[in-house]
């Protein structure tokens, strides 16, 4: 059976990856990727994939039984991008299409929601088989944030005291590896999000503790936490986002207490100060 991984050099790709050929036959691994050279080293086939250059996408996905689909990163173009995949994988007679949506996509605050439920849609309706990994939010994504809170003397940012149910970019590929190689997850959605749930008080708090400094939560209005991102270099238009993606936090929109990602793993998810730790 050939498993095909889209944005196989991505972070999340190239972790998924690793722990795939642990299970299967390399030969039986395949990166599809928009820049090959990218791909030197991993061990496996590698064969250009452009979610914007369909006639990549089409002998790309020649011979694939499962594919898996990490969704875009270019966020806005997510929904005609994945449509080309998709289009693709029908035309190939792929068997089976895993993807990695959002989590709680169906009902979520997060801007991201949309593309994810139009892709999930999309999906559906193309008669190929799937499973959807609604994955939650990465720890990495605060935890990136570390060296500068330190830096800066506090941890900002929006989410006021919103429960964040994150886990690791490495607890998120098990779980896509789990479902790749085994059975009974056909037209399954699962809602993927860390077993503990924190508020970026917390974080703060975990970060003083691990360096031994005050490093309080400031918690700011969304234009100045927006404004803030913008002045460290962001594009205004991601600086809006991710002030607005933390807005959605604080209303519960990162939280989830099912356990169904340390269910398909079979263990608990990595917990947060290990997430820190690492970041330090």
């Amino acid at each position: 059976m050939k498993i095909g991984i889209t944005g196989a050099t991505g972070q999340l790709g190239r972790l998924v990856v690793t722990r795939l050929k642990a299970k299967v036959e390399p030969e039986n691994i395949i990166a599809l990727v928009r820049e090959p050279q990218k791909a030197e080293g991993m061990g496996v086939e590698v064969r250009e994939a452009d979610y914007t250059k369909t006639e990549t996408l089409d002998s790309a996905l020649q011979g694939i039984d499962t594919l898996l689909l990490i969704s875009s990163s270019e966020v806005g173009q997510r929904a005609a991008q994945h449509k080309n995949v998709i289009e693709a994988a029908k035309k190939a007679e792929v068997k089976r299409i895993v993807y990695t949506s959002l989590l709680h996509a169906d009902t979520s605050l997060l801007s991201l929601a949309e593309e994810h439920r139009a892709t999930e849609r999309m999906i559906k309706d193309s008669g190929i088989a799937y499973t959807i990994l609604r994955n939650g939010w990465y720890t990495e994504n605060y935890t990136g944030s570390v060296q500068g809170a330190i830096a800066g003397g506090a941890f900002i940012g929006s989410a006021g005291e919103g429960k964040i149910s994150s886990a690791s970019r490495e607890d998120y590929a098990e779980a896509a590896v789990a479902v790749l190689t085994s059975l009974g997850h056909g037209g399954k959605v699962y809602e993927l999000a860390g077993d503990e749930a924190y508020t970026l008080s917390d974080l703060a708090d975990e970060i003083s503790r691990q360096t031994s400094k005050d490093i309080p939560y400031k918690n700011l209005p969304e234009a100045d936490y927006a404004a803030a991102l913008a002045g460290y270099g962001l594009p205004d238009s991601m600086a809006k986002a991710i002030a607005g993606w933390d807005v959605a936090a604080s209303n519960g929109a990162l939280y989830d207490d099912s356990r169904q990602l340390s269910k398909l793993i079979g263990h608990p998810t990595t917990p947060m100060a290990d997430s820190v730790a690492e970041a330090l």
